[in-house]
């Protein structure tokens, strides 16, 4: 008998553990559909950020200021509807599209700038439709005058504060970047996180040597990188009280039995969609079905965590003695 694959996230029911993650695969209702028909269980939509719609409502106000100034009755040609129009409508007609035309989950993502900046939009994105909602948490620590301790309160305050607006699952994607990963993960959980979404990827920037200016630079994932969250997962499985989602890195179905094996509740992907297109869903299922079929595994659930930490048979395997064993296998 086939493997049964469902899986449970943020209190959702999913048909599959493979789970489209934010990107721009998941921008538009045609690839949307796609993604549900290749047999992902869920998807995460693109980020809605505030600092843009903040951006785009300031150079508004500038060009309306502008109009006024030069022209007295010049702003009587602008109405409420063009301020309207640089908030988060076309989002919100995503998540109402995608709601609409899916039957699988639809978690928005939220990437917010300031308190009531992160209240204001979940409670928005709650009231279109949305299933859950992942919190983009992309926060880099560049202020010397700022200890640890005050960074984590804030990622804290930002769980509770969205906690006490609505009443949707909400899972933080967080950065690696945290000096006690697994007592954060706690804190996080206790504040009232049903997820954890391991890890935010952070894109680094380059050098332009003729301008010496910082330019954006991305580079996609590979598989190389699913070791990072694999690990972290494999610590956290069965010490954390919420849902693991596993995130960078995973382009096989081999990257997603592995991730299963360690304790993630589901496997994101953004980067293999990109190179592989929507249908590569269905070739991850297949090869993940195989993996599970051939070692007679009745389900992602009797298998999930039997390599973390907690329940594997070397749990110093993802501590220190991964250091030791690298460096003593060098020739």
């Amino acid at each position: 008998m086939s493997v049964d694959l469902s899986t449970r996230y943020l209190g959702l029911s999913l048909r599959s553990p493979l789970v489209a993650s934010a990107g721009p695969v998941t921008r538009s209702l045609d690839k949307l559909r796609l993604l549900e028909d290749a047999g992902a269980g869920a998807v995460v939509l693109p980020s809605l950020f505030e600092e843009q719609l903040v951006a785009e409502s300031e150079h508004i106000d500038a060009l309306l200021g502008g109009v006024g100034a030069g022209f007295a009755e010049g702003g009587d040609f602008f109405t409420d509807d063009v301020a309207f129009a640089t908030g988060p409508s076309e989002y919100l007609e995503l998540v109402t599209g995608a709601k609409s035309a899916l039957s699988i989950p639809v978690i928005a993502s939220l990437n917010g700038i300031s308190p009531s900046g992160w209240t204001h939009y979940a409670a928005v994105l709650e009231e279109a439709g949305a299933d859950a909602l992942e919190l983009n948490e992309y926060r880099v620590a560049a202020d010397p005058n700022r200890s640890a301790a005050e960074v984590e309160d804030e990622v804290l305050a930002v769980v509770e504060q969205v906690r006490s607006s609505v009443s949707l699952p909400i899972a933080i994607k967080l950065g690696p970047y945290f000096s006690s990963l697994p007592h954060l993960a706690r804190r996080i959980a206790d504040a009232g996180a049903q997820g954890l979404v391991l890890f935010n990827r952070f894109y680094q920037p380059d050098l332009d040597l003729e301008t010496l200016h910082a330019t954006p630079h991305l580079v996609l994932s590979s598989s190389d990188e699913l070791r990072l969250p694999l690990r972290w997962i494999g610590l956290l499985r069965g010490r954390v009280d919420c849902d693991l989602a596993l995130s960078t890195g995973a382009h096989t179905s081999e990257d997603a039995v592995k991730a299963i094996l360690v304790g993630a509740d589901v496997v994101m992907m953004t980067s293999a969609l990109l190179h592989h297109g929507p249908a590569h869903v269905a070739e991850v299922e297949a090869g993940m079905r195989a993996w599970f079929d051939e070692r007679d595994y009745d389900s992602v659930e009797q298998a999930r965590g039997s390599a973390a930490w907690a329940t594997g048979p070397d749990p110093t395997a993802f501590e220190r003695a991964n250091y030791l064993s690298v460096l003593t296998s060098l020739r």
